[in-house]
C-alpha cells in the first residue's frame, strides 16, 4: 500500500525520494501512528513533505489515494443534520419568471431565526419543497435548490445567493511555483516600479570605470555601485475559495509574477470580503488568524494595496453585522474596507469576472463604489491600467 501511495505522490509532483519512504516505514514500525487515518495523514505529511509549498499537492494525492476519509463536520448551532437529508437527489430548475416570484425573508436575522425554528421542528429528510431543510426546491435552507436568499448547507455554490454557508470549507494556498503561461502578466506588473540604488556597492559601474580610467592616463580604475532595486512596497489580498475556484490558475500566475517582480511584497487571504482578520495559510486559517488591525498598523501608508476577488456575494456580507458566511462579524465588511482606504493612499481591486457581468451583482457595484471606482478586470489591459494608477 505504501509503495502505491509513494508512486501517487510522485504522480502529483510531490518531490519525494526513497529516503522519505523508508523513514515512513520505520515510523510505522515504531507505531508512531496506529489505527487512525488522521494520525497517519499527519505523520506521512511530516515525513514525506520537506517544503510547505507542496502541502496542497500532498493533500490532493492523499485524498485521491485514500478515498473515503473521515469527514468531520463542524458542530454548528449544536445540531447535526443527517447526511441522507442533504443528499442530492432532486434539483429543481426554475425559469427567470418563476425565480422572481420568490421572496427572501427580508433580513439576515430573520433568516437565521427561521433556520433555528425549522431545525427544531423537522424530524425527517426533505427534498423538493419550499419550507424544510433539504435539497432541491425553493426552501431557503439546504442545497441544490433556488431561493433569492438562504443558508446553503451542502454542495457547491450555484447561484451565489446564499447569505450563510453551513458546511466547513477547506481552501488551498496559491502555488507560487506555477510556471507562467505568458510573460504579459509580468510585463504589466513592471509598470509599478520605482527603482533606487541602495545597499552595498557590488555592481560594476562600466561607464564610470571607463571615464575614471581615461582620466587616470589609462591605468585601470574600477568603480562599483549599489544594485538597482524596485523599492515599491505591495500588499496583496487574495479572495480564496467558493466562487473564486474557477480562477485559481489565473490567480496563481498573478501570484507567481508578483513574487518575482516585487521584492517588498506581503500577501494575505480572505474569503469573499475583508473583516476583522485575514490569514496567510489556508490550511491553518482557523488557528492562525491575523488581525486586520495588526496589518493596518504594521504596514505603512506607503504600501500599494491590491485586492483580488470576484466581489460577487450576498449584499449582507458587505454592509451587515453578522453578514459573513463563515463567522459572526461584529462590524460590517464595508467598515473594514473603509479603514483600509483611509490608511493607504492607493488601493486597487482586480476582478477576474468579465467586466460585463459586474452590473449583475449588487455587491460588486457596492465594492466598486467603496474602492472609489478603482476596480479593474483581471486581464492584461486591466492590469496595466491598475499598475498605472498605483504608480502615480
Amino acid at each position: 500500500m505504501l509503495i502505491g501511495f509513494f508512486e501517487n505522490l510522485r504522480r502529483y509532483r510531490v518531490p519525494v525520494t526513497l529516503r522519505e519512504l523508508l523513514d515512513l516505514f520505520d515510523a510505522l514500525q515504531a507505531h508512531v501512528a496506529f489505527g487512525s487515518i488522521e494520525d497517519f495523514y499527519l505523520l506521512s505529511r511530516a515525513v514525506m513533505v520537506k517544503d510547505e509549498k507542496f502541502y496542497d499537492r500532498f493533500d490532493q494525492a492523499f485524498a485521491n489515494y485514500f478515498e473515503g476519509l473521515e469527514n468531520l463536520e463542524p458542530d454548528w448551532l449544536n445540531k447535526v443534520i443527517p447526511d441522507e437529508w442533504l443528499r442530492k437527489e432532486l434539483e429543481k430548475n426554475l425559469s427567470p419568471e418563476e425565480f422572481e416570484k420568490l421572496k427572501g425573508l427580508g433580513s439576515l436575522e430573520k433568516i437565521m431565526d427561521e433556520l433555528r425554528k425549522r431545525l427544531e421542528e423537522q424530524e425527517k429528510r426533505h427534498q423538493g419543497g419550499n419550507k424544510w431543510v433539504g435539497t432541491g426546491g425553493t426552501s431557503p435552507f439546504g442545497g441544490y435548490g433556488a431561493n433569492p436568499e438562504g443558508v446553503r448547507m451542502v454542495g457547491p455554490s450555484r447561484n451565489k445567493r446564499a447569505v450563510k454557508v453551513w458546511e466547513k470549507r477547506e481552501f488551498r494556498n496559491l502555488d507560487d511555483s506555477v510556471e507562467l503561461g505568458t510573460r504579459n502578466i509580468k510585463l504589466a506588473l513592471r509598470r509599478l516600479r520605482k527603482f533606487a540604488r541602495i545597499g552595498r556597492e557590488e555592481e560594476l559601474d562600466m561607464d564610470d570605470t571607463i571615464r575614471s580610467t581615461a582620466r587616470n592616463a589609462g591605468l585601470l580604475d574600477i568603480k562599483m555601485r549599489a544594485q538597482k532595486e524596485n523599492r515599491v512596497k505591495v500588499l496583496i489580498f487574495f479572495d480564496i475559495g467558493g466562487s473564486m475556484d474557477p480562477y485559481i490558475k489565473l490567480c496563481e500566475e498573478l501570484f507567481s509574477a508578483a513574487r518575482l517582480e516585487f521584492k517588498h511584497m506581503e500577501y494575505f487571504y480572505f474569503h469573499n470580503f475583508i473583516y476583522e482578520y485575514v490569514w496567510k495559510d489556508n490550511r491553518r486559517r482557523w488557528d492562525e488568524k491575523i488581525s486586520t488591525w495588526d496589518v493596518l498598523h504594521k504596514y505603512g501608508s506607503d504600501y500599494k494595496v491590491i485586492f483580488v476577488g470576484d466581489a460577487a456575494m450576498s449584499p449582507y456580507e458587505v454592509n451587515s453585522v453578522g453578514g459573513s458566511v463563515e463567522h459572526w462579524n461584529e462590524e460590517a465588511g464595508a467598515v473594514w474596507f473603509q479603514r483600509l482606504m483611509e490608511t493607504y493612499d492607493k488601493v486597487a481591486w482586480l476582478n477576474p469576472e468579465p467586466e460585463r457581468a459586474w452590473q449583475m451583482t449588487t455587491s460588486t457595484q457596492w465594492i466598486k463604489q467603496l474602492s472609489e471606482h478603482k476596480m479593474y478586470p483581471l486581464t492584461i489591459e486591466g492590469l496595466e491600467k491598475a499598475m498605472r494608477y498605483l504608480s502615480k
